[in-house]
């Protein structure tokens, strides 16, 4: 039997298209990720700044962004709150926003660290709010995520998550659930369609965790 690959192989066309999209959007690094992060921050910023005007944020807030990417929604909350600190795995993407935000990074109230939903490195019930926008899909285990954010989240804090609703891994409803048994309450979930003729519709949530 012929082997599936030998040294002389390409790799098969699929897993070539499905590196370049992960280094470009999944889990932006090198050229490609940068290319993918000024993609990103044209085409996702109107769900960015939605997301931003559904948490009502206030100004006394301490702010968690999980996955900030390229920074848009990191820098709309930094304008409206006291403190945001932005987590992500790429370092790359941390970088685009240490950029996007050097005034804020520079005075101590934008924190960035390379992190993960899973693990923020947050102390318990330090954030008023989390943020999550594009990136639910790409968590390694959305249940420790969703542990985890409820942890890092204050008594009576929110939580607000956008997704394009074509990427999530089950439909808002199962993800409300899911929220639900992490100790979630008062869940809200609705779709929502960004302007432009190529925007995708938005899968979002917001739950709180109870006083």
């Amino acid at each position: 039997m012929r082997p599936a690959t030998s040294p002389g192989n390409h790799p098969p066309a699929p897993s070539l298209v499905g590196d370049v999209i992960d280094r470009t959007f999944g889990h932006p690094r090198g050229l490609l990720g940068r290319l993918g992060g000024t993609v990103m921050a044209h085409a996702h910023a109107a769900i960015e700044r939605h997301v931003v005007d559904v948490a009502k944020l206030a100004r006394e807030e301490s702010v968690l962004v999980v996955g900030p990417g390229p920074g848009v929604g990191l820098a709309e909350a930094a304008a409206r709150a006291r403190r945001v600190v932005g987590v992500d795995p790429s370092a790359d993407m941390l970088d685009v926003c240490r950029h996007r935000c050097a005034d804020a990074v520079a005075a101590g109230a934008v924190v960035l660290r390379q992190a993960t939903a899973e693990a923020t490195g947050e102390p318990d019930a330090a954030a008023d709010v989390v943020l999550s926008v594009n990136n639910v899909h790409l968590w390694d285990d959305r249940h420790a995520a969703f542990a985890e954010l409820y942890r890092v989240l204050c008594p009576g804090g929110r939580l607000v998550l956008s997704a394009h609703e074509r990427w999530l891994p089950v439909s808002r409803h199962a993800l409300a659930a899911q929220l639900e048994r992490a100790g979630f309450t008062d869940l809200q979930t609705w779709a929502w369609d960004p302007p432009g003729p190529l925007a995708g519709r938005a899968a979002q949530l917001r739950a709180w965790r109870p006083r």
